[in-house]
């Protein structure tokens, strides 16, 4: 009996398959790179074990990089000249974005990361628990880290957690899980190595979620730049990113504390004069210095900050 039900004959197996949708990768992981053909192979290698493609963004080494992360299975993405690590990572956002995966992993290609962290990284990813993971150095996992870098990393952490409200332990890891959502919505336009703080911007602006997992790190060679040359350009850099982001907080904060010091200042001479009859020209002339900068920096911070809401 026909009881109105429209029954399909075609076979799930004849139905045509699009090709182009099952070739796309699921996962990608993405190493940013610049004159490491020592490391390269060996990343690739164990990367490719746990994602669908390996990408190696080559940002105009002058060694074997390219060559040896091609032999090892790599799709190599080459820029014609150093641009920096924040322009490596655009092109891997822009590849995945291209690709439409549902996860991308960045890490680095001189061998300071293990890629078999990488499913602990997904995981959180792909189960829809976050949409950024950080591999934290300083959680549960220890490693040997040097002192020198310990104390920056944790300098920059508190600069990034105090312009962002975040409460991260490692803001300036470059290991890092991007979910589908969150390879659409980050654009950067910082150069350079601070592009993982203008992440954490990004993020808050885009409501994203954030989490880290424990990762382990190892030093094998010297670096390639001064730690302290370094760590300077980066404190800078966040630096600035909290000036253009925050302006209210970055010039508002120090002025109100400029501005209360010179009308303390400023009552205190006051006092002297009607205790003493005499009247101090120096704390006299440091009240009004004072209260000028704190003015000037309070009101810079209240224009930029209306300047930034009425262009957003």
């Amino acid at each position: 009996m026909n009881m109105g039900y429209v029954v399909n004959h075609e076979p799930e197996k004849d139905r045509p398959i699009d090709t182009e949708e099952a070739e796309k990768p699921r996962t990608i992981a993405a190493i940013p790179c610049f004159n490491e053909e020592r490391f390269i192979g060996s990343v690739v290698l164990k990367a490719k074990a746990y994602v669908d493609e390996v990408l190696v963004i080559d940002d105009g080494s002058t060694d074997k990089t390219a060559m040896v992360a091609k032999q090892a299975g790599a799709e190599v993405l080459p820029h014609g000249y150093n641009q920096g690590k924040a322009a490596a990572v655009s092109t891997a956002f822009q590849r995945a974005r291209d690709a439409g995966c549902v996860a991308l992993v960045l890490l680095d290609g001189d061998g300071q990361h293990d890629p078999c962290d990488i499913p602990r990284l997904l995981e959180p990813v792909l189960n829809g628990q976050a949409d950024i993971v950080v591999g934290s150095r300083f959680l549960d996992i220890k490693s040997r880290i040097p002192r020198s870098r310990v104390f920056g990393q944790r300098v920059l952490t508190m600069l990034t957690n105090l312009g962002t409200r975040a409460h991260l332990t490692d803001s300036q890891s470059g290991f890092r899980a991007f979910s589908a959502g969150a390879i659409e919505a980050l654009s950067f336009a910082e150069k350079g190595f601070s592009v993982e703080s203008e992440m954490h911007f990004l993020a808050k602006e885009a409501n994203l979620r954030m989490i880290e997992v424990p990762i382990s790190v190892g030093y094998f060679d010297r670096p390639k730049r001064s730690p302290v040359g370094h760590g300077l350009s980066v404190f800078n850099a966040v630096m600035g990113l909290i000036s253009r982001r925050i302006p209210l907080f970055f010039f508002g904060v120090p002025g109100l504390v400029t501005l209360g010091a010179g009308l303390w200042e400023g009552w205190t001479v006051v006092r002297g004069y009607e205790s003493t009859g005499e009247f101090y020209i120096g704390p006299a002339l440091l009240a009004v210095l004072l209260c000028t900068v704190g003015s000037l920096s309070l009101f810079t911070g209240l224009i930029l900050h209306s300047i930034r809401s009425f262009l957003k």
